[in-house]
């Protein structure tokens, strides 16, 4: 398992939301990069040196410190869309290789390079910018029915990572809540969403909308 690419965002107009700029154009950097917790979410803060996020009120800070997507799937995509994906395309910050990402639970901690220790929060819920930078139609539709999508992840540990490094699994919790459970009960199977709250380590936010859709339920 390791990390084929390292992909730091570049400012984007962005259109599809009504603001000024997007950080989902992100791009492979060569050498290593200064990983660090980003503090709560709100002032565009993430966890890569050199990037952030524009959407202050929907993405950054502790829980969406980084972004990783797997290869395998962005290779699933390239031929289902007949387009060529880049690492970073999906706006992630991490491209792996032999990691299984959206099979990852909630609180699983990988070791990444001799430094880092990131652990998996929550699944990246898709948006108006991430449909209209990929230029497709109906896109948020197809890409939430797909259920695959990537896992965002705190820092636990600081320190520099770059493509190449291994990725090492070094806890993983016992229960069962993984990063694609997680979306598909948040989308499309809300009959799944008490099954979350296994997981001491989804964000509070999540935990309390599991509460408040279960509640009425």
């Amino acid at each position: 398992m390791k990390l084929v690419s390292v992909n730091v965002g570049r400012p984007r107009p962005n259109p599809w939301k009504g603001l000024d700029a997007t950080g989902i154009d992100k791009q492979p950097v060569d050498g290593p990069v200064a990983v660090s917790a980003p503090g709560p979410k709100g002032t565009g803060a993430v966890g890569l040196a050199g990037d952030r996020v524009y959407d202050v009120q929907n993405h950054g800070g502790t829980h969406q410190a980084v972004y990783a997507y797997a290869r395998e799937d962005l290779d699933a995509w390239e031929t289902e869309l007949g387009r060529t994906l880049a690492g970073g395309v999906f706006g992630e910050n991490l491209t792996t290789s032999g990691v299984d990402v959206n099979g990852a639970r909630i609180g699983e901690r990988w070791r990444i390079g001799s430094d880092v220790v990131l652990e998996v929060s929550c699944p990246r819920i898709p948006c108006a910018t991430f449909q209209g930078w990929l230029e497709r139609a109906g896109w948020i539709k197809r890409f939430t029915r797909a259920a695959v999508p990537g896992a965002y992840l705190r820092v636990i540990e600081p320190g520099d990572i770059r493509a190449g490094d291994l990725v090492e699994i070094v806890h993983r919790p016992a229960h069962e809540v993984t990063v694609a459970l997680t979306f598909r009960a948040m989308t499309l199977e809300p009959g799944l969403l008490p099954r979350l709250l296994a997981a001491d380590a989804l964000p509070e936010e999540i935990k309390e909308l599991v509460r408040r859709r279960t509640a009425t339920a």
